[in-house]
């Protein structure tokens, strides 16, 4: 395979594994990282004690504190920093040369919904409207059950790269062929971005239930399926909604294999964050939605289906769709309603649809 050398936005815990996988494969990564001390600690002891401790990481890693520098002259840039700070991010290398004239692929990691004044925008949409326009319908996402830890260690980990131009999708499919990594194409770009926001809502979710079932005799295991086969439908019901183009999306490793492993893996951070609803009652700090995610690093770690779950609120509500878990998740974090009262309330009234 040629060596490439590629730019990441974003040193957080997954634009390093995401680095990492790539120098498994010989790539030289360069990261654009905001804070001096993951680039002191990546450059000089090769690790990323803030955001990925304990991960020896490839000396073909190196990481700037300047984002045009690691912008420049890349075949390939790909945006992994967070959804509320995209734009913004986007907005820095729009008159790098090898970005004015499209040159490189732009291939987005990011998940969740990005606001606006026309309300939430996805990620591509996002970073399309700030880019040249060259890059209408050009640019890629990459999504799929991937915990930063496992991806970083070299596990086994399967992704899909949608693009509405085919070939562009296919290009990056073939970049990205590096051990432990398993990359199909999409052309399904809507749905693909819609599995990635809405299953860390569904996880939240389940974490809650998860953290109620250690002490009940009311859920357990076959209740935490049926949320998870309800949050599915919920989310396909919202990429349909939003210009979904296949169903199977939503039964691929975009959806039901990310929601599966958001839900149930030990590193998940919206699992834990929903088993801290119950066991930290860690909103008592908060007033309501809008101050939890003002305040959101109070938490100690990002929870994207917090912010996710206000803009889905929205979306349902202009579209008139029903999303029961998303909505009960939202009133919850609004201070709307008690956790357990929700869950008692969905799951045992039959107001899901599984």
């Amino acid at each position: 395979m040629e060596t490439k050398t590629i730019g990441i936005l974003g040193g957080g815990a997954w634009g390093t594994a995401f680095a990492q996988a790539l120098a498994r494969g010989g790539h030289k990564v360069h990261i654009w990282a905001l804070e001096p001390e993951v680039k002191e600690s990546v450059n000089s002891e090769h690790e990323n004690k803030r955001y990925l401790p304990h991960i020896k990481l490839s000396p073909n890693i190196t990481v700037s504190n300047d984002i045009v520098e690691v912008a420049a002259d890349k075949e390939l840039l790909v945006v992994a920093s967070p959804s509320l700070y995209l734009a913004d991010t986007i907005k820095k290398i729009t008159s790098v040369p090898n970005i004015a004239d499209g040159s490189t692929i732009i291939l987005a990691l990011t998940k969740g919904f990005v606001p606006s004044v026309d309300g939430p925008k996805l990620i591509l949409e996002t970073i399309e409207n700030v880019l040249p326009g060259i890059y209408k319908g050009n640019t890629v996402y990459v999504s799929g059950p991937s915990h930063a830890e496992e991806v970083a260690m070299g596990k086994l980990t399967g992704l899909i790269a949608a693009s509405e131009n085919p070939k562009q999708s296919i290009r990056v499919r073939e970049m990205l062929k590096v051990p432990s990594l398993m990359v199909y194409a999409s052309f399904d770009v809507v749905g693909v971005q819609i599995c990635a926001a809405a299953k860390n809502v569904i996880a939240v979710v389940y974490g809650a239930l998860d953290a109620v079932a250690e002490h009940s005799e009311v859920f357990g295991d076959d209740a935490a399926s049926l949320l998870l086969a309800a949050g599915l439908n919920e989310i396909q019901t919202l990429g349909m909604a939003m210009g979904a183009t296949h169903a199977e999306t939503f039964t691929s490793i975009a959806g039901i294999g990310d929601l599966d492993v958001t839900c149930k893996s030990k590193y998940g951070r919206n699992r834990h964050f929903g088993q801290d609803l119950i066991k930290e009652d860690i909103l008592s700090d908060f007033t309501d939605i809008d101050d939890l995610i003002a305040n959101i690093s109070k938490i100690g770690y990002l929870p994207e289906g917090v912010v996710a779950c206000k803009y889905i609120h929205e979306i349902a509500e202009k579209k008139n769709i029903k999303l029961m878990i998303c909505d009960g998740l939202y009133r919850i974090l609004n201070k709307e309603i008690r956790p357990l009262d929700f869950l008692s309330a969905l799951l045992m009234k039959g107001n899901i649809h599984a």
